[in-house]
């Protein structure tokens, strides 16, 4: 009998992926455990195994299609068996009944934080038609999703035929499909502006002492295979500052309407690819020497840029780093990495002239901008955390511990 095999959630959050490429093809017998494909989800490439033995009855999608979790991703049965037809997103297959959804609570009794609300209003759903499964009968993220999901298809209109020009009213044009990192990236974004209340406060450290203390010791951690940069260094005086600012490491619970402050250190390390951004998580930091840390960014780096990365690699971050001064820039306001408080955007470390005792002098200086959730956190306590922060990094001795 043949068996719909279903895009299943391949990690916390996950709630669709790109199909890469097939490593199977229609007609194929294939075993437990085979991998029928490679799906981009959630910024890492993973491999989907298959859960039953057959033939390949029917690829659902295409490569560089979007599939949903939920949908069916694959038909795997007897060969020469005829499968039946997938049911669109949130509607039953042909032979089972749509379940009655329960009465609905009345208007004006309508319990929701203003998250959900936003996202009941992006997705064009009724509150007042959903049924609540949290607390007190309050509606949830995914009661939303599951109002969504069980409307009628129909009300969905959509053009017989959409005709895509490469040339605009001014001249040729190019279209790029959003997909893949790029796709992830512009989500993630898009979902921090419009719940985190940005602020950037910007400040600069002299780290004139810091420049000679990593000159001395470059050559040990050569030597070790290391190439030691200035983020290890960076790390440790944020690990540092948190210490006495742990509301900066933290999340917000809007469900709970709770603060939830993180008692360990997992940093978030911003690495540029060709098609974005991804965000590889060094863990227990604090518990790592500089070498450590140093090996860790390089290891994590390097996977980032050859697509390597598990998925557990990319989570439990509690505070970000972006090192954008790698390339250029004198300042910049970094998004939050949400659910996350606050991250720092570390920019070019160059001489600079600078007042010291009424004499300019020439310091080597990096320019610091800490983009956080004013929700959370008000412009004074990130001042005093950059004040601390600036201090540890302009005190390196600890910091080479």
């Amino acid at each position: 009998m043949a068996k719909e095999f279903k895009f299943p959630d391949v990690g916390e959050g996950i709630t669709e992926g790109e199909v890469v490429r097939w490593l199977v093809k229609e007609g194929d017998e294939v075993k437990v455990d085979q991998a029928l494909s490679e799906i981009e989800t959630d910024k890492a490439i993973v491999e989907i195994p298959s859960p039953y033995a057959g033939t390949i009855l029917k690829l659902h999608f295409k490569e560089k299609d979007i599939v949903k979790v939920g949908q069916v991703l694959v038909t795997i049965g007897e060969k020469g068996e005829v499968p039946k037809e997938a049911a669109p997103p949130g509607q039953p297959a042909a032979e089972e009944k749509p379940v009655p959804s329960p009465e609905a609570p009345a208007p004006g009794a309508v319990l929701a934080t203003p998250k959900v609300r936003r996202l009941a209003q992006g997705l064009g759903v009724d509150l007042a038609t959903v049924r609540g499964s949290g607390p007190g009968g309050r509606i949830t993220e995914d009661d939303v999703h599951g109002a969504k999901e069980k409307r009628p298809v129909a009300e969905e209109k959509k053009p017989a035929v959409k005709v895509k020009t490469k040339f605009d009213f001014y001249g040729n044009i190019d279209r790029i499909p959003l997909r893949g990192v790029r796709r992830a990236t512009a989500k993630r974004m898009a979902e921090s502006v419009s719940t985190a209340a940005h602020v950037t406060h910007f400040d600069e450290a002299d780290v004139t002492e810091l420049s000679k203390l990593r000159d001395q010791m470059k050559a040990e951690a050569e030597a070790k295979g290391i190439k030691l940069t200035y983020l290890p260094f960076v790390i440790k005086a944020v690990i540092a500052a948190l210490g006495l600012h742990p509301m900066f490491n933290a999340s917000l619970d809007d469900e709970e309407e709770e603060i939830i402050v993180k008692k360990y250190y997992n940093i978030g390390i911003a690495v540029d690819v060709p098609d974005g951004l991804i965000v590889p998580v060094v863990k227990a930091a604090e518990q790592k020497t500089l070498h450590e840390l140093a090996q860790d960014i390089q290891s994590l780096a390097e996977a980032a840029k050859a697509r390597t990365l598990d998925l557990a690699d990319l989570k439990g971050g509690t505070f970000s780093i972006t090192n954008v001064g790698a390339i250029s820039g004198e300042a910049a306001t970094p998004i939050i990495n949400y659910p996350e408080v606050a991250i720092l955007a570390t920019m070019k470390i160059a001489d600079r002239a600078r007042v010291e005792n009424g004499a300019v002098k020439i310091k080597k200086t990096l320019p610091l901008c800490l983009s956080f959730d004013h929700r959370v956190v008000d412009g004074a306590e990130a001042a005093r955390f950059m004040r601390d922060l600036i201090k540890f990094l302009e005190q390196p001795a600890d910091l080479a511990k």
